[in-house]
């Protein structure tokens, strides 16, 4: 299972990007998928998720009422990123989970892609 995110670049701030996640290789159940970053210096953090099923979401405080996570019926994530701020700098991780009851980090990660924002 490979994840592929795209769709980063740089953007100044209050600008939007959207960010993309197609799965290739064996097909794999989905149960949930997040998009994590890692700014430099920092740690990775969770900055949304989706119930597969259900579509719940979620949301980190920082990116609440800006960020949108989505999905579409080919299996594709995405996150709509808008008002972006500089501090929204990061690599951007798609990943998605192995089992229902499976952490994070233990699931299908993506490659990452660098979103910047400039001042």
């Amino acid at each position: 299972v490979q994840l592929q995110a795209s769709g980063g670049g740089l953007v100044q701030a209050g600008g939007s990007l959207r960010l993309s996640c197609a799965a290739s290789g064996r097909t794999f159940s989905r149960y949930a998928m997040a998009w994590f970053r890692q700014a430099p210096g920092k740690e990775r953090e969770f900055v949304s998720s989706i119930n597969w099923s259900a579509g719940n979401t979620y949301y980190a405080n920082s990116v609440k009422g800006r960020f949108t996570i989505s999905k579409d019926n080919a299996n594709t994530l995405y996150l709509q990123m808008d008002s972006l701020k500089p501090e929204d700098t990061a690599v951007y991780y798609c990943v998605s989970k192995r089992t229902y009851t499976g952490d994070w980090f233990s699931g299908y990660w993506g490659q990452g892609t660098l979103v910047t924002v400039s001042s």
